[in-house]
């Protein structure tokens, strides 16, 4: 990969990973877009931990104060606390993902990355994402977050697996339905990608390891540093301009996506 793919490829990702407009989308129409060859699931899952590393350091305190709480909830006879209870609505929100993508990994690593698919996905759970958002309560805050909100919302991020959903679009989505309003569905929804996006990498790296193949691991870090840098903005502004500017202007967006999509690929 040259060094102009590598910085376009991770400021999409950067950008993209925490809006509701699907990066593994963007990542997978980049190579059509530019006329890249196709930078396989290394670089998809680099750039991931790029996005990792900035949500884990713009949330920092919130995250140290969930471990903290968690962890002392295991202690028998210790009372529940908000934070616990939200470290284990992450914990739970993130099972029904993990499972569906251990038995699913290996379409979602071929058919499931067709244009097509990228293109109806964009489309369909974008005006999902707008319709939800014109008729959602938004009243409930986060520390109103229940075991069961949390399992529904960590199930709608199996949709995700498909490229073009979005991850934090369906979350998101599922926040809204549920009567949080937009930032506190954005917030769980950022939480939550946490653990998820470490599994992902986990896994993946384990095969990239397994399989024995070369890898630019010079490429993969500058990737992982200027995602990084660039998902820190995009969850900092995103956060705070949110219930002002609502979710159309992304709803917008994907559906234009989605039509582009089928005129440049089809």
């Amino acid at each position: 990969m040259s060094d102009l793919q590598i910085l376009i490829l991770a400021i999409v990702q950067g950008l993209t990973e925490y809006l509701p407009i699907s990066s593994s989308g963007h990542l997978i129409l980049s190579p059509y877009l530019f006329g890249f060859a196709d930078q396989g699931l290394a670089f998809d899952v680099a750039v991931h931990f790029g996005s990792l590393a900035a949500v884990l350091a713009y949330f920092r305190q919130d995250v140290w104060q969930i471990a903290v709480a968690w962890l002392g909830s295991l202690a028998p006879g210790r009372q529940a606390t908000p934070n616990s209870r939200l470290g284990w609505a992450i914990i739970i929100g993130t099972l029904p993902v993990v499972v569906a993508g251990l038995l699913l990994k290996s379409l979602v690593e071929t058919e499931l990355r067709a244009p097509w698919v990228i293109g109806i996905a964009t489309i369909v759970f974008g005006l999902l994402l707008g319709w939800v958002d014109l008729r959602a309560r938004r009243q409930r805050e986060i520390a109103q977050l229940t075991l069961g909100d949390a399992l529904l919302i960590g199930a709608s991020q199996v949709l995700a697996l498909v490229p073009g959903t979005s991850r934090s679009g369906i979350t998101m989505t599922t926040g809204l339905w549920l009567g949080f309003t937009r930032e506190a569905a954005s917030r769980f929804s950022f939480l939550l990608s946490i653990p998820t996006i470490l599994a992902s990498s986990v896994l993946v790296t384990k095969d990239l390891l397994e399989a024995g193949t070369p890898v630019d691991w010079s490429g993969l870090g500058l990737g992982v540093l200027l995602s990084g840098i660039a998902a820190y903005l995009t969850i900092f502004f995103f956060l705070r301009f949110i219930e002002r500017i609502g979710m159309w202007p992304f709803v917008i967006y994907r559906l234009l996506l989605g039509g582009l999509i089928f005129i440049l690929v089809y």
